[in-house]
């Protein structure tokens, strides 16, 4: 097997026999993952190649980089639930459970720029503000 398409077969595993449920979707599944492999590295081979960069630094780089824009939803959704959730509060234990962070974590895992995007792109303000004497 070509080296790109190993890399694409780590990326996008097979499902093993039983995996989907019901078993008679086992076969639309492994037609979805052989598109998803090619497509991979049908674009890992030209970012590579425009890149003149090796394919397994390219793949690195591009899991990084999701594991970046990861951690940067984690961040937001915890300000969302800290800040936003107008159904209950969270507590820090079962927040940092859910997103991997200790409990402790939790409050230091976002800050005023994660709270400034929920802001904006909820159209509220967060309840800190708006429990605080004189601001709505």
């Amino acid at each position: 097997m070509h080296p790109i398409l190993e890399l694409a077969a780590l990326i996008h595993p097979m499902p093993e026999p039983g995996t989907p449920d019901p078993d008679d979707i086992l076969a639309d599944v492994r037609e979805d993952v052989d598109r998803k492999r090619k497509k991979y590295a049908d674009d890992l081979e030209a970012t590579a190649f425009g890149t003149d960069t090796d394919p397994l630094i390219v793949a690195l780089q591009k899991e990084q980089a999701l594991k970046e824009a990861a951690d940067r939803r984690i961040r937001t959704l915890l300000a969302y639930a800290r800040e936003f959730h107008p159904a209950r509060r969270y507590s820090l234990h079962e927040l940092g459970e859910a997103s991997g962070y200790t409990f402790s974590g939790v409050r230091t895992a976002y800050g005023d720029p994660e709270v400034t995007l929920v802001q904006g792109q909820i159209g509220r303000t967060p309840r800190r503000a708006a429990e605080e004497p004189g601001r709505a």
